[in-house]
């Protein structure tokens, strides 16, 4: 958990709107992209299609707590839509892609939120008129009002929505948001309504704690996505290399200054 006790003045105290399980078909219709990971048997987090072969999660999704080491990308399971049991599609993965840039710390000083960003390729492709690819968008602005949808470990059996909560800040690559995470949350899409239609706007990377209110962390998506599919498009080998290498922010930014303290949802 990261206690930001530096920005209680900031309007951070805001409560998020309450959490609403997609429990029925009609419930998910629009959200069946949103999908489950099963991380080797072992944890969960939640992925957003962003292509019929990709999907979008958290990086430190993709390495094991105690070891450090990088899970192997075909040991993981994708289940698009997953709710009461049942997946609208299931799909194996065929490569993790990671940002170049992110280093995985299991460490809690040592967490770093920019870059936490992987692509996985699925075998093969999900072509199900049912499930239709998210587009992304650009970085919301501070007081944007933006949505998520998650799995967690206390509802890993369907998914919920709030449909309503905060951009709170922007620093160095990391949206603050009043959004409600908890464990099983991270990769979670965060999305901006346009024009209607939802865009992937960051994905759940850690929460925080101000004054007692729980906060969470988000990626910057745009540039370091583009980064990694570019790279996901240059590279042929079936799945990248173990990253097990830790370190500590290169500059103190606004966290660090805090003395803040990371868990992973």
């Amino acid at each position: 958990m990261i206690f930001l006790a530096g920005f209680a003045s900031a309007g951070f105290a805001e409560t998020p709107n309450a959490l609403r399980t997609l429990l029925t078909g009609d419930d998910s219709r629009g959200w069946e992209a949103v999908g489950r990971l099963d991380i080797a048997g072992r944890s969960m987090c939640t992925g957003a299609m962003i292509a019929p072969d990709l999907v979008l999660t958290a990086a430190h999704c993709m390495f094991d707590k105690t070891s450090g080491k990088q899970v192997d990308a075909t040991k993981i399971k994708f289940m698009a839509g997953w709710r009461a049991g049942r997946a609208t599609a299931y799909a194996n993965i065929k490569r993790a892609v990671i940002h170049p840039d992110y280093r995985f710390s299991a460490k809690a000083n040592n967490i770093t939120v920019r870059n936490d960003l992987v692509v996985l390729q699925l075998t093969r492709p999900i072509n199900k008129t049912s499930i239709t690819p998210f587009e992304t968008g650009t970085r919301p602005r501070k007081g944007a009002d933006v949505g998520i949808v998650s799995y967690a470990h206390d509802r890993a059996q369907s998914p919920s929505i709030e449909e309503q909560c905060r951009v709170l800040a922007r620093q160095s690559g990391t949206l603050i948001l009043s959004c409600d995470v908890d464990f099983g949350s991270s990769g979670a899409p965060i999305f901006v309504m346009d024009g209607g239609q939802a865009r992937i706007v960051s994905v759940v990377s850690a929460m925080a704690e101000v004054n007692g209110k729980k906060v969470s962390l988000g990626t910057s998506l745009q540039k370091p996505l583009s980064v990694i599919l570019a790279k996901l498009k240059a590279t042929q080998d079936r799945f990248q290399k173990p990253v097990t290498v830790t370190r500590r922010l290169s500059s103190p930014n606004l966290l660090d200054r805090t003395g803040a303290k990371f868990v992973r949802p």
